[in-house]
């Protein structure tokens, strides 16, 4: 084997990898909306969770990733510990897969249907199809296939690379004596552990032995501990991913460390019995790719039946060995979720979410205050203050991150929206804090609004109450039809502040109100009109995420000349239900009458 080989054997794993990767990535951005939906169903079963842990890993082509995104939700608190168990074991499950599909470079046949089975023979059609995919398809859905199938193909090169490079080792001596050490079950482990640990890729460890097993060179006494130990080496992409978590987050590793550990120890006694006491002579023959996947499958199975019972075990074990905390208390976003942009923008979405509704909850509860006041109601808002201002400043950060990743045009879309929406949510909390030091200053001096400035503060605070909720469900929701409805109700606000103004400055002129309330009130109202543009800054953003050629200013500029009918309806139902005149309704009737 000269130094070409080693390149071309060098270039073929090169190949594999990013195969597998550019195989992966598009997989996890087309399935990444309905993994979450996934992982939220999995529950403390074990059988369940192991079904879901299957199906992921198929959808990522990756146990490793699946394993690294299980401690990124543990460490966000998005999923317990007791959850991952049956997780983890069907990740191991549905790794196997790729081993089945390389298996196919060792059929040999004459019969053409088969043969068109062998990657070499179909991997260049797939590639074309792929190919053709992407640069002729305009929808970005199809072009995500074209990319799975053009990494297949890549992979698949890569194999074809790898056997052509290591065939003449089957001639060589050398090599030949150099596998004899492998005799050695514990030997052959650890160099499984090794390698795919180097590689941190289980799959492309097992490639390897399967370009190896075409030479002829590998047997059976050979192989089957290289593929035990490769369980173990495929855990140190997860143990790096674990520092500096929280325990939880750790345990997630140890867990998926003594799960590996256990089932390479249990096949190894197994090993040994069937090749030391009973003395098979099967181990000697040579093993083939096919055989290969045959016996990664079945260990991976044998093992998860073996000791799902015992999951709680494996879960007490884990706390056991993780007693301390060193890392800072849970995070809201974890950064290994970057990793599944498509579940990422999921998560992103409910905390935003969160936060739509602890700004709607905070300014209802600071309007209550002016009418019930108590310090327990006004810590409740300090808190949720404090709460919206940690999200903000959590989302920020991971929105930017999050937006230099490749995601869909439906995620960029919400991350956008997102970007938008949570500094109007977060001002919104601000002026609740506002209102609630206001209520408190009033009962600190025991002032009280006249009755005809309460009035008309009613009425203000239920258009308020109206607004925030019209908000909160059509963001949530992302729901158009309510979005429409936020603009009129603004303006009729707007509307109401300044009558209120003027009316409040006719009472001061005529000793009507007490002259030290005048600041309060200009305050209440000054900060119920800013939550109510922040309102409808959310509403205006979602409208323009749904229309990418809208433009904000020409948009309001036209409701505002009144060139917009159904703005006009809404507006004017919502002068209608919230209005200060007491012969409002007498003028209105008068004027339709005419």
């Amino acid at each position: 084997m000269n130094i070409y080989s080693i390149l071309q054997l060098c270039g073929g794993l090169a190949f594999f990898l990013f195969g597998m990767h550019v195989m992966s990535g598009s997989l996890e951005k087309l399935a990444g909306g309905n993994l979450q939906k996934i992982l939220k169903e999995v529950t403390s079963n074990p059988i369940k969770s192991l079904f879901f842990g299957a199906i992921v890993t198929i959808a990522i082509q990756s146990s490793s990733a699946l394993t690294v995104m299980l401690v990124g939700l543990v460490n966000s608190g998005i999923m317990e510990l007791a959850q991952t168990v049956g997780v983890i074991m069907g990740s191991n499950i549905g790794t196997t897969l790729t081993a089945w599909i390389l298996s196919l470079s060792g059929i040999e046949s004459d019969n053409l249907f088969i043969s068109m089975l062998k990657p070499e023979n179909f991997s260049p059609v797939i590639a074309l199809i792929g190919v053709i995919m992407i640069m002729g398809s305009k929808k970005e859905k199809r072009k995500d296939v074209g990319i799975i199938m053009a990494g297949f193909a890549v992979l698949m090169y890569g194999m074809q690379l790898m056997s052509g490079a290591v065939s003449p080792l089957a001639d060589m001596p050398e090599f030949t004596g150099l596998l004899t050490t492998f005799n050695n079950p514990f030997l052959g482990v650890l160099v499984g552990a090794v390698f795919t640990g180097v590689i941190q890729s289980s799959a492309a460890s097992v490639g390897v032995l399967q370009a190896l097993a075409m030479t002829g060179a590998i047997s059976y006494s050979m192989a089957i501990p290289i593929i035990m130990g490769q369980n173990i080496g495929t855990c140190v992409t997860a143990l790096l991913s674990s520092i500096g978590v929280n325990k939880n987050a750790k345990r997630v590793s140890i867990i998926h460390i003594s799960f590996n550990l256990f089932g390479t120890a249990i096949g190894l006694v197994v090993y040994c019995i069937a090749r030391y006491a009973v003395d098979l002579t099967l181990f000697n023959d040579s093993i083939s790719p096919v055989m290969i996947a045959v016996f990664h499958s079945i260990f991976n199975i044998a093992t998860t039946i073996i000791l799902l019972p015992f999951s709680n075990t494996l879960v007490k074990i884990a706390k056991k060995l993780v007693t301390t905390d060193n890392a800072d208390g849970q995070v809201v976003l974890d950064e290994r979720l970057l990793l599944s942009p498509g579940l990422a923008v999921k998560e992103c979405l409910e905390k935003t979410n969160e936060m739509a509704e602890l700004a709607r909850d905070s300014f209802k509860n600071a309007l209550d205050l002016f009418d019930n006041y108590s310090d327990s109601k006004f810590d409740d808002i300090e808190v949720m203050e404090e709460r919206l201002d940690y999200l903000e400043d959590q989302l920020d950060t991971f929105l930017i991150h999050l937006s230099g990743k490749d995601v869909s045009e439906g995620g960029n879309n919400e991350i956008s929206k997102m970007l938008h929406a949570i500094n109007d949510f977060e001002r919104i909390g601000d002026h609740a804090i506002n209102m609630a030091k206001l209520a408190k200053q009033i009962d600190d001096n025991k002032l009280e609004f006249s009755k005809n400035a309460r009035k008309e503060l009613t009425v203000l605070n239920n258009a308020l109450r109206e607004i925030l909720t019209l908000t909160v469900e059509a963001f949530s929701k992302n729901d158009l039809t309510e979005a429409v409805k936020v603009e009129p109700l603004e303006q009729v606000i707007d509307d109401l502040t300044k009558e209120i103004r003027n009316y409040h400055i006719e009472r001061l002129q005529k000793g009507k109100c007490d002259s030290r309330l005048g600041v309060f009130l200009t305050d209440y109202i000054t900060n119920c009109e800013r939550a109510s543009d922040h309102c409808s800054n959310i509403a205006v953003c979602l409208i323009q995420t749904h229309n990418s050629s809208f433009e904000t200013h020409d948009y309001l500029n036209e409701l505002k000349a009144g060139q917009e009918p159904a703005f006009v309806g809404q507006f004017t139902m919502y002068q209608d239900k919230y209005h200060l005149d007491e012969d409002y309704k007498k003028a209105k009737s008068k004027k339709s009458s005419k």
